[in-house]
């Protein structure tokens, strides 16, 4: 089981980074993931128009989004919820996180760990991820499993296990789950306070999907069905499925298995308007554990899909993707001030984040490289970016499209999110043509609009031996 998003991919590719031993290649690991998002070719129509998506909706509310390729033997089911981090209230952190292992732990027709054994005993392949902005489990079968697969998401829908054997049980493992990914790992905890910095008091994308260990050990049995009952209904899930199946037939599957679980009323969600930033936030931590000074810096941006957001991912596939893009050129491969960079919006449904992260090379310090990024911006917003940075960063884009949707189960997870996001998942078709009207100038405006100092928070993490020599932030 996983928590999932742009940030937690970062967070993916710090522990790679550790594994290396600080010596392994940039922002590819990262930059490849990101191939789950589609993006743009470089003109005309995109052969994403041609994606065939079908739409449906039961009786009890359900959504369900269908994609046939009979060209290739396996079919990927994944069923989203509407239920993220965000969705927490305070006092109950980690919650979602903590419920998604819960629905691994058994139904009223299949035992705890069976689900498992269903789909490894056919060959596939299965998991759950959470994020701040929803829950998913999904399965890649053999497409003559299909009915296996719905089957066991339809089970596990209807009557989930939730005993208090099975909530302690999990409770202490995603206690343990959270020493073992953040609180022994460099770096990792840094993630976690950048966004309680740069959110504030906006609650829902403040604190973490991991949760704090004093609202695990908070949480009752009680609190788990109550989550359960409010957001595991079929009217606040989204089912999509992708590969060899014939939608009809699916179709009837689906009918039988899901229709008849009841729709319940669901929490209206409204955290209301995010508290405009009036100056500057900087913050210095030690690391314990970092072998080297790392630095974050984030700008408040709009949430995904508005207007300017497709400008500044733009932006940042300029200034930080690949090595000849201007920020790791220069900080990387010419002046070797930093050794790793990353450079990313977070894409949350919500107020966004520009972000980027860097480790500092040999003795540099985070300031060397914060100030470089200053002056970067400050020479897009003066003079904008060249048409072959802007090409570059389309064909980008459009690869990450094409090979972001070639296995079924990215499909399926695509599909599922831009009808869970966006309300319709023939989204996906156009999408592309978004980023590809991506000009210049809207970089140079977005750069000249969103990267102010006000707008700007920073969080230095260093090491106890560098924190008590240099005393932290200039």
């Amino acid at each position: 089981m996983k928590r999932t998003t742009k940030r937690h991919r970062l967070a993916a590719a710090l522990l790679a980074l550790t594994a290396l031993g600080l010596a392994g290649p940039s922002t590819h690991s990262v930059l490849a993931q990101r191939a789950r998002r589609p993006a743009p070719p470089s003109g005309g129509e995109s052969s994403l128009s041609q994606l065939p998506v079908v739409r449906e909706r039961l009786s009890n509310g359900m959504r369900v989004v269908m994609s046939p390729d009979r060209s290739i033997p396996t079919v990927a089911v994944a069923l989203y919820y509407d239920v993220g981090s965000r969705n927490e209230v305070r006092g109950r952190s980690g919650f979602a996180h903590l419920f998604e292992h819960m629905m691994f732990q058994g139904s009223a027709n299949v035992r705890k760990g069976e689900h498992f054994t269903y789909i490894d005993s056919r060959g596939g392949d299965m998991n759950g991820t959470t994020s701040t902005d929803r829950t998913n489990y999904y399965e890649t079968l053999p497409s003559n499993e299909l009915a296996l697969g719905l089957w066991l998401e339809a089970d596990r829908m209807r009557s989930l296990a939730i005993t208090a054997e099975n909530f302690e049980n999990q409770r202490q493992t995603v206690k343990e789950e959270r020493r073992q990914s953040y609180d022994n790992r460099p770096y990792m905890n840094s993630i976690l306070r950048i966004n309680e910095l740069a959110y504030g008091d906006y609650w829902p994308y403040a604190h973490s999907t991991i949760g704090d260990m004093a609202d695990l050990d908070n949480a009752t049995l009680g609190d788990v069905q109550a989550f359960f009952d409010a957001y595991y209904p079929p009217n606040n899930a989204v089912l999509s499925i992708a590969g060899d199946f014939d939608p009809a037939e699916a179709m009837v599957l689906v009918r039988q298995y899901f229709e008849g679980i009841s729709s319940r009323p669901v929490p209206a969600y409204n955290p209301g308007p995010i508290n405009p930033q009036t100056a500057e936030i900087v913050e210095t931590m030690t690391d314990p554990l970092a072998p080297f000074p790392a630095f974050h810096v984030n700008y408040r941006i709009p949430p995904n899909r508005e207007p300017d957001h497709y400008a500044l991912e733009m932006l940042a596939l300029i200034l930080g993707d690949g090595d000849s893009s201007r920020l790791y050129r220069v900080l990387v491969k010419e002046r070797e001030i930093c050794q790793q960079l990353q450079v990313a919006t977070d894409d949350q449904r919500g107020p966004d984040l520009f972000s980027v992260f860097g480790i500092m090379a040999g003795d540099h310090q985070p300031a060397e490289a914060r100030q470089v990024i200053y002056d970067t911006l400050a020479e897009v917003a003066s003079g904008g970016v060249t048409e072959r940075e802007l090409q570059k960063a389309r064909n980008r884009v459009a690869s990450y499209f094409v090979f972001g949707i070639q296995s079924s189960l990215e499909r399926a997870q695509r599909l599922a999110e831009y009808e869970m996001y966006y309300g319709n998942a023939e989204l996906l078709r156009t999408e592309i043509n978004l980023y590809n009207a991506v000009t210049r100038a809207d970089i140079q405006r977005v750069a000249n609009t969103y990267f102010g100092t006000t707008q700007r928070t920073v969080l230095d993490v260093l090491p106890p031996a560098a924190a008590s020599t240099t005393g932290g932030n200039p």
